[in-house]
């Protein structure tokens, strides 16, 4: 057994040659990438001098931090985009498909479609330009559909969907990234959503920007001020990134419970929906034709097998004698099938339709 100084720079010598070979690997891959070229001849010189300096001896810290730092950069989408869709009677079928209702504000969402095409039209570019777009920005109660008609808006348009969940948000490094200073330091959400969907002109949703954590609703608020303002996001600084990123390409979309907490400045940027609350009539039918079918294909139960009648579906809108909004209602009627698909599994049914009387036995406890 070789004496511990020895044994050390036997192991040194070892993974040495292999961190090197890992190094020369992300050199080539740096040269290929469409890493702007002022970063790319940054980081190419920072790969060299690890490079060297690992030829003498071992930098294990050092060599960890800048390869996880170049692999991000060689992640990210910097000109790689999706084409957009911009075809009105599709985007309307879609809309039409995900929502029921909402004539005012599916109209208000063709209309912000007709102005990016007739914009990508005259400017004879595949690449839509948002600078002199509002962003959209959906007010209503929860479980009004604001979420999924940031979603349908992507799907209209043939973008990647992400969303950005606000609510709660304690530090504006969750959005922007911390310094790579830090030894377990990385990028903030949008940068971690733009690499995730490999594209960087998708469709983001700040939801709940209204529900940010007291305390912290400045810094945040001037963070989305820069995300928001096409005059600033054409150079977004993200702290671990270090470079600007270009986000001038990117749809962002809004959603809020109520507008009182939103900054005056941020409040200047948006362009405020305000989404409708649903009668029972309403609840029934997206019950009943919405969330039914999904649901019975998530518990990948046959149609055949379960059916609820006309008169139940007053009864299922409110389990409990009371309101619940449609998120709160689709878990009901998950519940609803659950129960049966138990039932069926076990040979203690093999059909059944639900009515009133049996209601009580397949609803679930909570929603």
């Amino acid at each position: 057994m070789n004496p511990p100084e020895e044994q050390t720079h036997a192991d040194t010598t070892d993974g040495g040659e292999s961190l090197l070979t890992e190094v020369k690997k992300l050199l080539d891959a740096v040269y290929n990438s469409h890493i702007p070229p002022n970063l790319k001849t940054e980081v190419i010189e920072t790969l060299n001098r690890l490079n060297r300096a690992m030829q003498h001896s071992f930098y294990q810290a050092e060599y960890e931090q800048t390869t996880r730092y170049v692999e991000w950069l060689l992640s990210i989408p910097w000109n790689e985009r999706s084409k957009d869709n911009l075809d009105l009677q599709k985007a309307k079928e879609i809309l039409d498909k995900n929502h029921f209702g909402l004539d005012h504000i599916k109209e208000r969402v063709l209309e912000y479609l007709s102005v990016l095409k007739l914009q990508s039209q005259k400017e004879e570019s595949h690449i839509i330009s948002l600078s002199r777009s509002p962003v959209l920005c959906f007010v209503g109660l929860p479980g009004t559909g604001k979420t999924s008609l940031g979603a349908s808006i992507a799907e209209s348009l043939g973008r990647k969907f992400i969303r950005i969940p606000m609510g709660g948000m304690n530090s504006p490094l969750i959005l922007r990234g911390q310094t790579k200073a830090y030894p377990e330091a990385e990028p903030g959400m949008v940068v971690k959503g733009l690499q995730r969907t490999g594209i960087k002109n998708p469709v983001i949703l700040l939801d709940e920007i209204d529900s940010i954590a007291e305390g912290a609703e400045s810094d945040i608020m001037g963070v989305l001020l820069e995300l928001l303002d096409p005059e600033q996001n054409s150079t977004f600084i993200d702290y671990y990134i270090d470079h600007p990123i270009d986000l001038s390409e990117v749809l962002f979309i809004c959603s809020a419970n109520k507008i009182g907490n939103i900054s005056s400045a941020v409040m200047d940027r948006l362009e405020i929906i305000i989404m409708p609350r649903y009668v029972d009539e309403d609840k029934i039918h997206i019950a009943k034709d919405y969330l039914f079918p999904r649901e019975l294909e998530n518990v990948s139960l046959d149609e055949k097998i379960v059916g609820i009648t006309d008169e139940t579906w007053p009864h299922i809108i409110k389990p409990f004698g009371y309101d619940v909004d449609i998120r709160a209602l689709q878990r009901t009627i998950n519940g609803i099938l659950r129960k049966v698909a138990k039932k069926y599994i076990e040979g203690k049914l093999q059909q059944v339709t639900i009515t009133p009387a049996n209601l009580p036995e397949f609803l679930p406890e909570f929603v």
